[in-house]
């Protein structure tokens, strides 16, 4: 097996592959675009701030200069990002790129949580100029029927009007969902916690009012539930793909290197995702975070469309999903390691206390910017159903964790002090290994004596 080169950095996954694939690994730190180039990339920022200062006349148009100015300050954050920050456990297609999205990301984030409501809007139209404008009233529900005989020429006009890119959306979302949590439960029990999120918030979000068979049929059955099956027939399927990789200076031929480059944006290796919430309170906790912050994401998104002014289909929506699907993969490992074997990694991962952080900032700018919606009054039945399952939550976890655990200890303790009479009785009269030591020990003592009366014997008969 070839030496790890100096400075290379051990990456999750690493320690448990061959030989072949370590030696692979170890090359990774002697190609040039896997570097750092700290320096490199120190001299060329160096030479454009002095171009800009010295060299660049500054325009008198704000709009303009406030626009250079956001620009210059992302790139200067990510190129620190690239270089300084840590890599995470995934390095495919290249370790920085988690570290530039999510840095670029928290730079606009915060940008906007510090603006006011009217600031924060117009702000959007550095991005789009045409955002910042209101959006139109819609309507949303209606009519629930998937045959209305009234409509003559269409009676399934209500069924095909829910056909939109929505759909395959949907279906995308959950396949690289179930691939990020692997674990089917809990990609189901997300699915159907949204679906009831929906219909206790409609009353704050008109597009949350939906049809029941919207809600059951058309998104947790086929969308979400054909995306979570085929992402599980993935997971499978690449639990049990071999993975040998070999360097790109390698390959002899030209169709080789371009099918290892492609090759590129797949894994380096796949580990299998056992979560097993019941085992202990730890798992338990975790999985409730985690569960509980992809709702959040998933709420995130509504909310912040409704109170920026960005219609459903602006490419900014799907740029966020496209951002969480990168570096939600990265976190959700992180996540895993840190609870799965809390003696090596003893604390959370970057890239996963990141995507917190976002998802923490996004809701805050949705209640700095619309309190008011937030605050309008849940119906009380909803709020009963809410508490009711909160309850039954903190009640099964005292059983399982601590009232479960106690009464087994007991019954363990008292089945013990039960056996131990009956056992030491047992010894006693089949002949314990402690009446043997003392049979053991009169015999030696009496064939001592033996020994030693002959011995005195055969002296009395020499001197006589």
């Amino acid at each position: 097996m070839a030496a790890i080169p100096p400075g290379f950095k051990h990456q999750n996954g690493f320690s448990s592959i061959n030989g072949t694939n370590l030696i692979f690994a170890a090359s990774l730190s002697l190609c040039p675009c896997r570097r750092a180039h700290t320096l490199t990339v120190l001299f060329i920022l160096t030479c454009a701030l002095v171009y800009v200062t010295l060299l660049e006349e500054t325009p008198h148009d704000t709009a303009y200069n406030t626009k250079r100015g956001i620009v210059a300050s992302i790139l200067v954050f990510l190129c620190f990002g690239v270089t300084q920050a840590k890599d995470g456990p995934f390095t495919r297609p290249h370790p920085g790129r988690t570290n530039n999205l999510i840095k670029s990301v928290l730079f606009v984030q915060k940008k906007i949580k510090f603006l006011t409501v009217h600031d924060g809007r117009q702000f959007m139209k550095y991005i789009d100029p045409k955002l910042g404008v209101a959006l139109p009233e819609r309507d949303y529900g209606g009519n629930c029927l998937i045959y209305d005989p009234g409509n003559a020429t269409d009676p399934f006009h209500n069924l095909w009007d829910k056909m939109d890119g929505f759909v395959p959306a949907h279906f995308l979302g959950w396949y690289i969902k179930t691939l990020m949590i692997r674990d089917w439960w809990m990609c189901m029990i997300i699915s159907v916690m949204f679906e009831f999120l929906e219909y206790s918030l409609e009353h704050q979000l008109p597009n949350f009012s939906e049809c029941w068979w919207d809600h059951w049929i058309m998104d947790v059955l086929v969308c979400n539930g054909l995306g979570i099956y085929c992402g599980m027939k993935t997971l499978a399927w690449l639990s049990m793909k071999p993975y040998q990789w070999q360097g790109l200076w390698n390959i002899p031929t030209y169709k080789g290197k371009i099918k290892r480059i492609a090759f590129q944006f797949t894994p380096y290796s796949w580990a299998k995702f056992e979560w097993r919430p019941a085992s202990d309170l730890r798992r338990w906790l975790a999985v409730l975070g985690i569960i509980f912050m992809f709702l959040l994401a998933e709420l995130n998104t509504f909310y912040l469309k409704f109170v920026l002014w960005m219609p459903p289909e602006h490419y900014l929506v799907l740029l966020r999903l496209v951002f969480f699907v990168n570096v939600g993969g990265v976190a959700m490992r992180e996540i895993y390691d840190f609870m799965d074997d809390p003696k090596f990694h003893k604390k959370l991962g970057q890239q996963a206390w990141l995507v917190s952080a976002i998802t923490v900032t996004e809701f805050l700018i949705v209640v700095k910017y619309d309190p008011l919606t937030l605050m309008l009054p849940i119906p009380f039945s909803v709020m009963q159903c809410w508490f009711l399952g909160i309850f039954l939550i903190l009640i099964w976890t005292l059983w399982r964790f601590f009232i479960r655990d106690i009464t087994l200890r007991y019954k363990e303790t008292r089945r013990r002090k039960q056996e131990a009479p009956v056992d030491w009785d047992r010894q006693l009269g089949n002949g314990s290994p402690g009446a043997a030591g003392a049979a053991g020990a009169a015999g030696l003592a009496s064939s001592g004596r033996s020994k030693l009366n002959g011995s005195s014997d055969s002296l009395r008969q020499r001197k006589s």
